[in-house]
């Protein structure tokens, strides 16, 4: 297959999985994807992310062959799964990304060993200050960490990358919660086969 019979793919997706996608693109050299960025903090906001990837697929379509959605649910109420079947696109598998990351089996073990764990990925361990501390307004309102976090026990970081130095980060946000620390190894998981699957699957005529 020559590099202008591959299909030009577009990827609407989180902020929060950039790196990974980036990587993935790098190790199988998918030249013929691009990636578009939503803010991450809509996580925050998650009613808001269907109607905003709605508007990033039909912005895409002039341009590209195939368009792929770098969310899974991510706490829309299968709101974006409408949006994705309105538009006839696909998204990425799973409730959440630490399902994308672990796998559903992986995760679903983890939360029946303990369901009051909160899970944190690469990207929010790097940014767990911004986006939990000062994002859920504890910094401004300390009593309000326990309001969020007083029925969890345990903190998993979910790494998609082996760096020391995100390991000492995740093991700081656990002691700042007031939680157990765990580290689980998943790697970039299911997003390097959603990510082949549609960029490299199929020739065009």
């Amino acid at each position: 297959m020559t590099a202008a019979n591959l299909p030009r793919v577009r990827v609407i997706a989180c902020g929060a999985i950039a790196r990974e996608l980036v990587e993935v693109m790098r190790i199988n050299g998918l030249d013929n994807v691009s990636v578009e960025c939503l803010p991450p903090e809509l996580h925050n906001r998650p009613e808001r992310i269907p109607e905003l990837v709605r508007a990033r697929i039909r912005g895409a379509r002039t341009d590209h062959d195939r368009i792929l959605v770098g969310y899974a649910d991510c706490g829309t109420g299968g709101l974006l799964d409408v949006v994705c079947a309105e538009e006839g696109v696909t998204r990425l598998p799973g409730a959440h990304c630490y399902e994308l990351f672990a796998g559903g089996e992986v995760f679903a073990a983890l939360h029946e060993r303990e369901p009051g764990t909160f899970y944190l990925t690469d990207y929010l361990v790097r940014n767990f200050d911004r986006l939990v501390i000062e994002g859920l307004g504890i910094a401004a309102h300390p009593e309000l960490q326990a309001m969020y976090f007083g029925n969890y026990h345990r903190l998993v970081h979910l790494a998609q990358s082996h760096d020391d130095a995100l390991t000492t980060l995740g093991r700081r946000a656990a002691a700042r919660l007031g939680l157990e620390h765990e580290r689980h190894f998943t790697g970039t998981g299911a997003l390097d086969t959603a990510l082949v699957s549609v960029a490299g699957a199929g020739a065009l005529p």
